[in-house]
């Protein structure tokens, strides 16, 4: 008697079970399918929107009127943020309006905005950006204090973004502006330390040089 080979043997076996559980294997087949085809969906729709967004951006930025308004080109960004939430671009937008009201030197409306942005977007790769544009407009409303805490944020918790370094030195020149010379002096010595400060390292040392000067012109107070 001829013995049969492995496959066959498989089938014979594997044959039987396939009948008795055909509609579940089938049921789920079916739900597999489906929730393939609800991520290609989904995700098609996302690119789809992203690409959008870019595009919408980028139309923006080469077409402004020129007789529109701080407000109304602003406004003409927020557009863009809310009708694609959820993308990049719609977050650069929304960055790029707050951007535009501390340009025109509407302070306390850009920290609302930047703030806004922070409260919207967690973990977005501008966050410190924004953190930064916070801690800027407080400066610029003479609120120091504030201004110290916000930079510091942003040295802290972001210390390889791009806005560390400016936000260093701006802690310095904030510093200096309350009479805390001192510890102005550690924050600009950290900045011309930095390899890729360029003109910033030379205005820290500026700086730095002006405080020393501060201090050795000051009357000695020992007896």
């Amino acid at each position: 008697m001829q013995t049969q080979d492995a496959p066959t043997e498989f089938l014979i076996r594997f044959w039987p079970w396939f009948e008795a559980n055909r509609k579940r294997l089938l049921g789920g087949v079916m739900a597999a399918i489906a929730v393939f085809v609800v991520w290609y969906f989904i995700t098609t729709q996302r690119a789809q929107k992203a690409i959008a967004a870019g595009q919408a951006y980028t139309q923006l930025e080469l077409n402004l009127p020129p007789t529109e308004t701080v407000q109304q080109v602003a406004d003409a960004f927020l557009k863009i943020a809310s009708d694609y939430p959820g993308t990049l671009s719609a977050q650069r937008a929304q960055l790029q309006a707050a951007n535009l009201l501390f340009g025109a030197g509407r302070y306390e409306d850009a920290q609302a905005a930047f703030q806004q942005f922070l409260d919207a977007n967690s973990g977005s790769p501008l966050f410190a950006a924004a953190q930064f544009g916070v801690a800027a407009s407080l400066e610029a409303e003479n609120k120091l204090d504030l201004a110290a805490a916000a930079y510091r944020t942003v040295t802290a918790s972001y210390p390889n973004s791009p806005e560390a370094l400016s936000a260093q030195f701006s802690l310095g020149r904030t510093l200096e502006a309350q009479g805390k010379l001192t510890e102005a002096t550690g924050y600009y010595q950290g900045v011309m330390r930095a390899p890729l400060a360029g003109s910033l390292a030379s205005e820290a040392a500026r700086r730095l040089s002006q405080i020393q000067n501060q201090i050795a012109a000051k009357p000695s107070t020992k007896s």
